[in-house]
């Protein structure tokens, strides 16, 4: 079996295996809504994915991660929102996530982004440069889940709020 992971953007023939993808790797999760494909799903809808790649490992996407626009409270622009991010179960702990995350950042980076933030577990996004910030938050979010990586400028301050595909509960209508 070949290690090699390709990192590219997603196509319109991806879509299924986005999907795929994402359930499973949210399946076990207890701490999840399990509306994650239909977030990525909504926010395609929406025009809203800035950033989406895929990980392909063997020939099958195995990964998959999602940048979108947000707002903050104070005005700051050029702020993105990390999320979800998904690999298969069968191939978690083999980079492939690390992998998308650092390409995800160089490519908001490279569009000129101040800066990206994400709700997510203690203790993984340090390793990329992602803090606790004071004084930017998420509502409803513990500070310790709530992480921001500021790439040009100082760290904003106020709340953020995601895009509203981020309250997507159903798949979407045609």
């Amino acid at each position: 079996m070949s290690t090699l992971i390709v990192i590219r953007d997603e196509t319109e023939r991806d879509a299924l295996a986005i999907e795929t993808v994402t359930v499973e790797a949210f399946r076990s999760l207890d701490i999840s809504s399990h509306t994650e494909p239909f977030i990525i799903e909504a926010l395609r809808a929406a025009g809203a994915l800035a950033v989406s790649l895929v990980a392909e490992r063997d020939g099958r996407v195995a990964g998959h991660i999602a940048f979108s626009p947000v707002t903050i409270s104070d005005d700051t622009p050029g702020w993105y929102g990390l999320g979800p991010v998904s690999v298969l179960p069968d191939c978690q702990g083999q980079g492939i996530g690390s992998a998308l995350i650092r390409e995800g950042l160089a490519r908001l980076k490279a569009r000129k982004a101040r800066g990206c933030c994400l709700v997510g577990h203690p203790g993984y996004y340090g390793r990329f440069g992602f803090e606790n910030p004071a004084g930017l938050g998420y509502d409803d979010v513990p500070p310790e889940f709530f992480f921001a990586l500021a790439f040009d400028g100082p760290m904003p301050k106020g709340k953020v709020h995601f895009h509203e595909a981020f309250g997507a509960t159903s798949p979407q209508e045609p």
